[in-house]
């Protein structure tokens, strides 16, 4: 007969094992997407694509983009597999900083998939989805770090400390640096407003290198995340 604190472990080993298995085929299905579509705008395309100048939002622009099913089917599929491993975690959160941060990168996720599903041909959507997507991805990671440096500072830094602090600071120049008036975009309108550039591109476009700072950022806070229930489970065994 099961005690009390075997069921709640067994409870717990459960929670982990789905959160790893729903987190590990999004993080897959995102790279998936994104690496076929890269590949085949380079090979079926009109010209080589380039992380300082093009967009996420570019590749799966449908009449621009060869693949951009391929992108946007890896955004949604597997956007909706991590928001399914952010519930998952937020249910082995032991603060309440913990709980908010997993909860606001699960609408983080959901904003992601609706990235997939409105692409870029959908404009208003699109940018709507974008932007609710920076504003959430910002506030999970900065919630992340407060709950790491001061709700649990006897656990020791952790991994997802480095790429959390890099994805909230991206975000967030992503969100706030047309604000200064640096003249970056015309008339200093929002970076998710700037997905397609249809003049003369320059070498270095900055709404499209932070896009994907921050997509980087925030896929390597994802895999820190899932290293981290790993090693739980493990240590459980």
């Amino acid at each position: 007969m099961h005690t009390g604190g075997e069921l709640a472990m067994e409870n717990e080993q459960r929670l982990i094992k789905l959160a790893l298995g729903f987190g590990c085929m999004g993080l897959l299905g995102l790279v998936l997407g994104l690496g076929i579509s890269i590949v085949g705008y380079d090979t079926l395309g009109e010209g080589s694509f380039c992380f300082n100048n093009h967009t996420m939002s570019e590749l799966g622009n449908y009449g621009h983009s060869p693949l951009a099913v391929t992108l946007n089917g890896g955004l949604f599929f597997g956007s909706l597999c991590l928001v399914l491993f952010s519930l998952y975690s937020l249910q082995l959160a032991s603060t309440i900083t913990g709980t908010l941060s997993f909860l606001g990168l699960a609408i983080t996720c959901l904003a992601l998939a609706g990235i997939g599903l409105f692409p870029l041909n959908v404009y208003h959507l699109h940018v709507f989805m974008l932007k609710w997507f920076f504003i959430m991805g910002s506030v999970s990671a900065l919630l992340y770090l407060v709950d790491q440096m001061v709700a649990q500072p006897s656990s020791g830094l952790r991994l997802g400390i480095l790429p959390a602090l890099v994805c909230c600071l991206s975000f967030g120049l992503f969100l706030f640096l047309p604000a200064f008036e640096l003249d970056v975009t015309e008339g200093n309108r929002p970076f998710y407003h700037e997905m397609v550039l249809e003049s003369l591109r320059p070498a270095l476009w900055w709404p499209a290198l932070l896009q994907w700072l921050s997509l980087g950022g925030f896929m390597l806070w994802l895999a820190a995340l899932l290293w981290e229930n790993f090693r739980a489970l493990k240590r459980q065994h």
